[in-house]
């Protein structure tokens, strides 16, 4: 039975306008992610999707995300899951951190390899740091030690795919059309799966806010189809802005 696949990544936050390093920290949408995400939900309706079911992280920027995208579609009322393994990637003591005075002052060599290696985090937080996971309420009833202090995509990719294959792929085996918003580093590690992308190659993956990507499986969930929707030329400029985020490149 075939099946499709939306994901998408939140629209511009506040601390995407400012070039800050996110990762756990709850900011809301821009005005700007709000229309990007507001407009998702059109190409959306313009492709004649319909979503039986839908996930999220569990940050404000994809619920909100998803609840702008979903209202536009038609679907507000859409059956939504949330996660924490849907997270963006912690970024560690880097989060709150402008992303080009990073790279400045640790040179651009070190900043990618924090930002964009597979294997290689950020320095950690301690425990007690307001940025550590355990300071937020929404994680109290997680085991302490599956709370990160820092993460490279490596540790994302372990946390995620747990959730795709016992959340997502069974509603996929069942022929459900499936959204997923969540983050760029989140999504890389579901699209590196899916995908195949061999660890050395995705650090050039670069997923654009608010750009619906879709994938159509086959009945042994293989993928058959795949790209983003919408505007190509503009999708290609999104995807080109997140690459020069941390300045150079």
């Amino acid at each position: 039975m075939a099946s499709t696949l939306v994901i998408v990544r939140h629209g511009e936050s506040t601390w995407n306008q400012a070039n800050l390093f996110t990762g756990w920290h709850d900011v809301p949408l821009s005005a700007k992610g709000e229309q990007e995400a507001a407009a998702a939900g059109h190409t959306l309706a313009n492709e004649g999707l319909w979503f039986d079911t839908g996930h999220t992280s569990l940050l404000t920027r994809a619920v909100t995300t998803a609840n702008l995208a979903l209202g536009a579609l038609g679907q507000p009322w859409l059956p939504v899951q949330r996660s924490w393994r849907l997270n963006e990637r912690h970024y560690g003591a880097l989060q709150g951190l402008d992303k080009k005075a990073t790279t400045e002052r640790h040179g651009e060599a070190q900043t990618k390899l924090w930002r964009r290696s597979y294997d290689v985090p950020p320095p950690p937080v301690a425990t007690d740091d307001p940025e550590h996971p355990s300071s937020d309420p929404r994680y109290r009833l997680l085991a302490p030690d599956a709370l990160p202090a820092t993460e490279c995509l490596k540790d994302v990719v372990v946390r995620v795919l747990p959730y795709w294959h016992d959340a997502v792929v069974p509603q996929l085996r069942a022929g459900l059309t499936v959204l997923i918003v969540a983050h760029g580093n989140s999504l890389r590690a579901l699209v590196k799966h899916l995908e195949g992308i061999a660890d050395d190659d995705i650090a050039e993956l670069n997923i654009p806010t608010g750009a619906p990507r879709r994938y159509v499986f086959d009945e042994r969930l293989r993928v058959v189809e795949s790209g983003y929707l919408g505007d190509a030329e503009a999708v290609a400029a999104a995807a080109a802005a997140v690459a020069k985020q941390a300045g150079g490149g």
